[in-house]
């Protein structure tokens, strides 16, 4: 039996009830992001692209300027921040009931991104990229997105050994969970990770066990929009992984997924609707 996770955020002081799954639109301020479709070069593209997930079904959305794919180049901290705020400032301008999450692993980036105008801290790194972020995302008083991740961007793909998959993510999660409550952070969601220091097979086990990272008590995100399990497995590019995209969220959602983060909204907020109808019935 799935068991049920603590539901809601407190958003600057707005409950955020997660009991219907949320939709987390991408955006990357970003030349090299693995998905075209999510790279913004202008504001007027920005904001037309934020009004049409609004549009479509969108709570939020991640705001990236450092691509975390594979062996992406390093980008240093000044012009990420700046990437990030260039997008968070007429994004709050312009749509005032969006909530905004900045997708980071410095905490000085998420301090800037918080103090122009984001919600949330999306943290691929779970805090092990900068010691400084438990207490900077503390000391903001917001929620906090906890990925599992090894290495850095440059490494994690040699770094896919694990005793026990599930376990060894949950023990991970777990401890840091118990730092960052410590530190007086409330609001936590987790996110397995995938793609990130897992293969193809362990993206796959992942999503079949997503349910026991319910035993967390916190919302879970699942990030797994036109990734390489999806385009691989299906021969195809990430272009073409839109169907292959939303069978994985659809699976998700069913194993207790609260957030999901994607490069379509339209087609995860028609697999929500569908999933909560098909939930509905006795």
């Amino acid at each position: 039996m799935l068991q049920v996770s603590k539901k809601t955020l407190n958003i600057r002081g707005k409950l955020l009830d997660l009991s219907t799954p949320a939709v987390m639109g991408i955006l990357n301020i970003t030349p090299d992001s693995f998905y075209e479709g999510s790279r913004m070069q202008s504001e007027d593209e920005l904001l037309s692209k934020a009004g049409q997930m609004l549009a479509e079904g969108a709570t939020m959305v991640d705001i990236g300027g450092y691509s975390t794919r594979p062996g992406a180049r390093e980008v240093e901290a000044a012009e990420e921040s700046d990437r990030v705020e260039s997008a968070v400032v007429p994004l709050n301008k312009n749509f005032p009931e969006l909530i905004i999450s900045v997708d980071t692993f410095r905490s000085q980036v998420a301090k800037r991104a918080i103090e122009t105008g984001a919600h949330i801290v999306n943290d691929v790194s779970g805090g092990t990229l900068d010691e400084q972020m438990f207490e900077v995302v503390s000391a903001l008083h917001v929620p906090y997105i906890l990925m599992h991740m090894r290495g850095t961007p440059q490494t994690m793909s040699t770094m896919t050994t694990y005793n026990q998959l599930v376990p060894d993510i949950l023990k991970d999660l777990k401890g840091k969970m118990d730092k960052l409550r410590s530190l007086g952070v409330v609001d936590i969601i987790v996110d397995p990770g995938f793609g990130f220091a897992k293969n193809t097979k362990q993206n796959f086990a992942l999503l079949q066990h997503l349910s026991e990272f319910s035993l967390l008590d916190c919302p879970i995100l699942v990030g797994i929009s036109r990734k390489a399990t999806i385009y691989k497995t299906l021969h195809v590019s990430a272009g073409e992984a839109l169907n292959g995209t939303t069978v994985m969220n659809t699976m998700a959602l069913e194993r207790g997924a609260s957030i999901i983060r994607v490069h379509d909204v339209k087609p995860a907020a028609e697999a929500v609707k569908l999933w909560l109808a098909a939930s509905s019935v006795n």
